[in-house]
């Protein structure tokens, strides 16, 4: 069975007393049982956040990013040895932000995933169009073509493990939604895409999360389609409340 995951990215929001106060009250409110729940917070909170998860196998640390060398004068970048070191276990790479903001292309991104397997870190790949290639009805091929770029790019035994995060560009943080049909359609596209290229088997054990303003209203309705394995979430992450109820939406479905 894939593993089902929630993954909370905080991006550059909360301070150190929240972080902490944020993370405990979401580990003392749920107990998953099928999911893994991961908190992406900014890197000065990471310590804090894996002390309070560290005996909680259920709950993970993950950074929002690390850098594509394995260390050196690069001032202000962190490197993936750093971030095994403070128990860091995943990171998400490729996330939109980073492709936009920051220029980060798929050479770019396809050394910062051969740095974090280095050092066993577990990868969040992101993907997702903007809203004129959605228009456009080039959305698939698009996806794919970021798919094709990196993630095809690794061996059979280093995918299994990476996770892939679908982000519509049109849909992080403006409250739309891709509707159920329209996320399913793209994770069934990568699952075909993995299968094709490496096997039925590996591809039916890649978790593929959907990231587009994830929310109580639509979780539910996403969890329940059959190729969608949780939520890369944003806002939505940063209120314990909320969070947890969207944790346990993914748990009822899976029950």
């Amino acid at each position: 069975m894939r593993q089902k995951i929630i993954a909370g990215n905080w991006k550059m929001n909360t301070d150190l007393a929240r972080a902490g106060e944020l993370t405990t009250k979401v580990i003392t409110s749920i107990n998953p049982m099928v999911s893994k729940v991961i908190f992406f917070p900014p890197y000065p909170f990471l310590h804090t956040v894996q002390e309070a998860v560290h005996a909680k196998q259920e709950f993970a640390t993950g950074a929002q990013n690390l850098s594509n060398h394995e260390k050196g004068a690069f001032t202000g970048e962190v490197s993936a040895a750093m971030l095994a070191s403070v128990g860091c276990q995943y990171v998400l790479i490729g996330h939109s932000e980073r492709r936009q903001y920051f220029n980060e292309n798929s050479d770019i991104l396809f050394a910062k995933i051969q740095q974090a397997l280095k050092h066993s870190l577990r990868v969040i790949f992101c993907c997702g169009e903007p809203l004129e290639i959605r228009e456009g009805g080039d959305h698939i091929a698009y996806v794919e073509r970021q798919i094709k770029e990196v993630i095809l790019m690794l061996d059979p035994e280093e995918v299994t493990f990476i996770s892939i995060a679908y982000e519509p560009i049109w849909a992080i943080g403006t409250g739309k939604t891709a509707t159920t049909d329209e996320a399913q359609e793209i994770h069934h596209a990568i699952r075909k895409q993995l299968e094709a290229h490496f096997s039925d088997n590996i591809a039916r054990r890649i978790s593929i999360l959907y990231g587009g303003s994830v929310t109580t209203s639509n979780a539910e309705g996403l969890f329940n389609q059959p190729d969608i394995d949780g939520a890369l979430i944003g806002g939505a992450s940063l209120h314990a409340e909320e969070f947890v109820q969207i944790i346990s939406f993914m748990e009822s479905v899976q029950a």
